[in-house]
């Protein structure tokens, strides 16, 4: 696994100022972009589209030292018009592409290489099951990517349920676990969000569907689903649990990711530090 994501950051190095195929990509890892792209931000804290403008950013910097015009470089890396390259550079940087002209300022954005890092040593409980369609019914936003720590967005989220819509989805949620559960789907909207972001949701598993205007329901097909149960402080070892799914477990394993949305709940049914969660992500065999 590591060799593959090391000849896709060679095969990007390559690529800088050309188009980079989802393809080619795909057939260097020998899995699915969905995967790879999962994969990669969760070892990376940033998503593929991220990492690509950084360097092609970096790299430009490195143009414009060199004294190439602003407009040459900002076609050179793909930007259509050079106000876009330069509110680009802007964000990134700090600084326009004219002060690194006039006064030679510059900030760097290394390649990545990813080696070898002897971890594990700890068990990881889990099961294979096969699900049948399901729908998960709640509310919905669009959030951004957050790697550690609570993400102030989806606090906001569920506070902003109201009443009306808790009691609904209690009415309609008649499948394991029976309680409330966090969905996160649609990751990396590139369209929209260099930086990365997903919609989450708050809700419930349902064999019903909702009509109400104001609820989001999402089917899901029949999948093989790993399942990691949890014990343990919440909310910090539901968390390292994700990390581990993501740089032991599924590197490890024999399944990859299938776009679906990936699922966790908590029980707090008693006040002890420890909480019991579940973990679930759809796979399929590589």
């Amino acid at each position: 696994m590591l060799d593959e994501f090391n000849q896709v950051i060679d095969y990007i190095e390559r690529h800088l100022q050309e188009e980079i195929s989802q393809k080619d990509i795909a057939k260097i890892t020998g899995t699915s972009d969905y995967h790879f792209r999962r994969m990669f931000s969760f070892l990376t804290g940033m998503s593929l589209h991220e990492y690509i403008r950084n360097r092609r950013l970096s790299v430009a910097n490195q143009d414009l030292l060199l004294g190439e015009k602003v407009t040459d470089v900002a076609f050179k890396y793909r930007y259509q018009s050079t106000d876009g390259f330069s509110n680009a550079f802007l964000d990134w940087s700090g600084f326009r592409p004219s002060e690194v002209i006039k006064s030679k300022r510059q900030k760097f954005f290394p390649k990545l290489e990813f080696s070898l890092k002897i971890q594990g040593g700890i068990s990881m409980e889990f099961r294979i099951e096969k699900k049948e369609p399901f729908n998960i019914i709640g509310v919905s936003k669009r959030v951004p990517m957050q790697f550690e720590g609570e993400n102030d967005e989806i606090i906001k989220l569920a506070q902003s349920i109201t009443e009306e819509q808790k009691n609904e989805m209690h009415k309609l949620g008649n499948l394991y676990p029976n309680q409330v559960v966090n969905a996160s789907y649609s990751f990396n909207d590139q369209r929209t969000d260099e930086k990365g972001s997903l919609e989450h949701l708050i809700g419930f598993l349902s064999t019903e569907k909702s009509d109400r205007y104001d609820l989001t329901q999402i089917s899901i097909d029949s999948n093989l689903w790993a399942i990691f149960p949890i014990k343990g402080t919440f909310p910090s070892t539901l968390q390292e649990t994700w990390a581990r799914i993501f740089s032991e477990w599924l590197p490890a394993s024999k399944y990859e990711l299938v776009e679906a949305p990936e699922i966790s709940f908590t029980k707090f049914e008693d006040n002890s530090v420890e909480k019991y969660s579940e973990i679930w992500i759809a796979v399929k065999e590589k």
